[in-house]
C-alpha cells in the first residue's frame, strides 16, 4: 500500500529491524546445552540481583518491585528490534516526515545500520517505557547473551560472576524507576522535547548539511567544544546544548549510581568483582583506531564519561549524607542534579539538604 508523504512515518521501522538483523555480527558460538545453561544462569542472576541492590541502597520496597519485572535474554537482532519498538513508541510521532518518497526508507536503512553496530556492544538494558501486554506492568530488563559471553571470555572473567555483575547494574536501573515512579514519564517528555528541538523540521535539511561539514572535525577530535562529544553536538545551538547537558546530567546520575551499586555489592556476591572492574575499565578505553572513531561518531565517549562523572557524584554524595540522603534524588524531578552539580556534588547536597 503506497503512503503519501504527509501520512508516511519518518522511519521505515520494519526495514530498520530487518536491516539491523542482517548486519548485526554473529556472536560467539556454543553448544545448545551450554547455551541453555548460560541463559538459565543469567535469568537466575537477574532474579537474585534486586535483593542485593536493595540491601546496598536501602530501597527494599522498590527492589521488590524491580525484581518482579520481566527479564528477556536475547540475541543481537532481538535487542535491536526491541530498541526500534521503543524509539517508535516514544519519539516516532515527533520525527519530521520525509519530503522525498524514499526518505523513510533511507532513515530505516540508517537506523538499522546504527543499531547493528551498537548491538554488538550493549551487555544489557532496562527499558522503562515497555509495557507487558499480559500484566500491564511497565519496564523490562533485556540481557544480550552473546555480548555478555564474548566480554567474559575476552577479559578472562568468571562467567557466573560477570553475568551477575551485569545484572546488578541493570537491576539498579530497574530499582531507580521503581523508586521514582515519575521518572519514566519525565524522561519520555525530555526525549520528545529534545527530538523536536533538534529535528530541524523548518530547516530544510540545513542541519544535515551542517552535520556533514562537521564530520571531519568531530572524527579528528578538533571539535572538543561539544559537551557530549557525539556528532550531533558539533552543530547544536547554545540553548540546545544547555538542554542536552541537563539530559546528560540525568543519564550520568543513573549510570553512575548503577556503577557504584554494582561494585558496592562486593565480593560476597561477586567474588572476582575487583578483577572484573579493572579488566572492564581497561576494555572501555577502546581497542583500536576504528573503535575510537566509532565511539566518537556514536557518542560512546560521552557514555563513558557518564559512567565516570556520575559515579564520582554518587560516591561524593553518599560520603556526605549516606545512601539514605542520596535517595532524596528519587523524590521528584526538582531533586535531580543540574549539569553543574554533577561536577560539584556539594552544591546538590547544599540545595537538597541545606
Amino acid at each position: 500500500m503506497t503512503q503519501t508523504a504527509a501520512g508516511r512515518d519518518a522511519v521505515d521501522w520494519q526495514l530498520a529491524a530487518s536491516r539491523a538483523a542482517a548486519l548485526a555480527p554473529v556472536g560467539p558460538q556454543m553448544d545448545r546445552q551450554t547455551l541453555t545453561e548460560f541463559v538459565d544462569e543469567l535469568r537466575a542472576s537477574a532474579l537474585e540481583a534486586p535483593a542485593h541492590v536493595g540491601a546496598v541502597t536501602g530501597l527494599l520496597e522498590p527492589a521488590l518491585r524491580a525484581g518482579a519485572g520481566p527479564v528477556y535474554v536475547v540475541d543481537r537482532p532481538r535487542w535491536a528490534a526491541a530498541n526500534i519498538t521503543m524509539l517508535q513508541g516514544t519519539v516516532g510521532d515527533v520525527l519530521p516526515r520525509p519530503s522525498a518518497p524514499w526518505g523513510h526508507r533511507f532513515a530505516g536503512e540508517e537506523l538499522g545500520a546504527l543499531l547493528a553496530l551498537l548491538a554488538s556492544k550493549v551487555l544489557g538494558q532496562y527499558d522503562p517505557f515497555a509495557t507487558a501486554p499480559d500484566t500491564g506492568r511497565a519496564g523490562r530488563l533485556v540481557l544480550v547473551a552473546p555480548n555478555i559471553l564474548r566480554i567474559h571470555r575476552d577479559i578472562g572473567a568468571d562467567r557466573r560472576d560477570f553475568g551477575m555483575w551485569v545484572c546488578l547494574h541493570e537491576q539498579t536501573h530497574a530499582l531507580q524507576f521503581a523508586a521514582a515512579p515519575w521518572l519514566a514519564a519525565h524522561m519520555r517528555t525530555t526525549m520528545r522535547s529534545l527530538m523536536t528541538t533538534v529535528a530541524d523540521v523548518e530547516g530544510g535539511g540545513r542541519r544535515l548539511q551542517d552535520l556533514l561539514r562537521a564530520l571531519p572535525g568531530v572524527v579528528s577530535g578538533e571539535r572538543r567544544d561539544a559537551p557530549a562529544g557525539a556528532l550531533l553536538d558539533a552543530v547544536l545551538t547554545e540553548d540546545e546544548r544547555a538542554a542536552i547537558e541537563q539530559s546528560v546530567a540525568v543519564m550520568s546520575l543513573l549510570e553512575g549510581h548503577a556503577d557504584v551499586v554494582m561494585d558496592a555489592v562486593g565480593p560476597r556476591v561477586v567474588p572476582t568483582v575487583k578483577k572484573i572492574r579493572k579488566s572492564f575499565e581497561k576494555r572501555r578505553e577502546g581497542t583500536g583506531p576504528v573503535d575510537l572513531v566509532l565511539r566518537r561518531l556514536l557518542g560512546l565517549d560521552a557514555k563513558l564519561a557518564q559512567y565516570r562523572n556520575g559515579a564520582a557524584f554518587v560516591r561524593a554524595v553518599v560520603d556526605r549524607v549516606g545512601h539514605e540522603g542520596f535517595n532524596a534524588v528519587w523524590a521528584g524531578a526538582e531533586h535531580l542534579p543540574a549539569a553543574d552539580e554533577i561536577a560539584h556534588p556539594e552544591r546538590w547536597v547544599r540545595r537538597v539538604h541545606g
